[in-house]
């Protein structure tokens, strides 16, 4: 989705290379005021090529081969007693049969074999940085792990923080956030593809869309929060996901006219990373501001766990 407004972000110029272990990054864009800024930071190799390399597209054939093959190598090592547990493979999936001369003893294995199904699943799930997700209007899916995605780039991301601090004061939240906001606007937008059906396609996790230079509004989000929260270690936020777009909340007062959700106990100001529109803390998008006034949306916390 692409964002109307009358200021446009800007991405003056872009540029990498290799120093050692790292690669520099060297950005110069247009911010809200149309002032010209900039930014140059490294990142290790590492968290370029790395840190995500198992994240790929959901596939539901390959993900229930992989659970079943480590079901199998479980009930091999604990065996189920007083049953016998056979695998079948029925029009390209596994099925699970139990035999047993008690139907006590064969019913207590499925509810053990169902169990361990569901503990084994949640595992690939957190391994590979999926999650179920069912949007405002009860369409369910597998969509990438966002919050998670943005935990486990934190650390890879804490070498801008005296960059950012040499640009902006910290002590300055909405300052510090608007310049990020710039920022992650400015860099090139790539369409999102349908979260529900599309299992994780396009989306590029922090560092990764630094290298390529482009990002849809699920990558910017998560880029945006990674970065705010290397800044901000203590500070909530939350990921907002509406109908073929997302954005973000920060748990800071906001002002009069600008836009806040309350989540949970929190009261959150909204933020649009997306771009190209230039749109400050405390503003929306239309369709993104009328999604929030109808309470067409679905939020997950983004909270500090303490190990920043």
């Amino acid at each position: 989705m692409l964002l109307a407004c009358t200021v446009k972000a800007k991405q003056i110029s872009f540029s990498k290379y290799p120093q050692d272990d790292h690669y520099v990054f060297k950005y110069q864009w247009l911010d809200y005021d149309k002032q010209t800024q900039s930014m140059s930071f490294s990142l290790t190799k590492a968290a370029l090529f790395e840190r995500f390399r198992m994240l790929k597209t959901y596939q539901s054939e390959f993900a229930q081969k992989s659970i079943m093959r480590d079901l199998r190598k479980q009930l091999r090592k604990q065996p189920l007693k007083g049953v016998q547990t056979i695998f079948l493979q029925q029009n390209g999936q596994t099925e699970i049969q139990i035999k047993g001369s008690e139907d006590k003893n064969v019913a207590f294995a499925y509810q053990q074999v169902n169990k361990l199904q569901q503990t084994l699943t949640t595992k690939y799930f957190r391994k590979n940085y999926y999650q179920l997700f069912t949007s405002n209007d009860q369409q369910t899916g597998i969509k990438v792990a966002h919050v998670s995605v943005a935990n486990d780039s934190v650390a890879d991301f804490k070498a801008l923080k005296p960059v950012i601090m040499e640009k902006v004061a910290i002590e300055n939240i909405r300052k510090v956030a608007n310049y990020v906001l710039g920022f992650v606007q400015s860099i090139p937008y790539s369409p999102l593809e349908s979260r529900i059906t599309s299992s994780g396609a396009g989306f590029n996790p922090p560092a990764k869309l630094l290298w390529e230079n482009q990002g849809d509004c699920d990558s910017k989000m998560t880029l945006t929060a990674t970065i705010l929260r290397a800044l901000m270690p203590r500070i909530d936020m939350v990921m907002i996901y509406i109908d073929q777009h997302a954005f973000i909340g920060i748990a800071i007062p906001g002002e009069a006219g600008e836009m806040t959700i309350d989540y949970q106990g929190i009261t959150y100001l909204l933020a649009e990373p997306t771009g190209p529109a230039l749109y400050p803390l405390g503003a929306l998008a239309p369709e993104s501001e009328l999604a929030v006034d109808q309470g067409r949306y679905i939020a997950e916390a983004f909270h500090s766990d303490g190990s920043y």
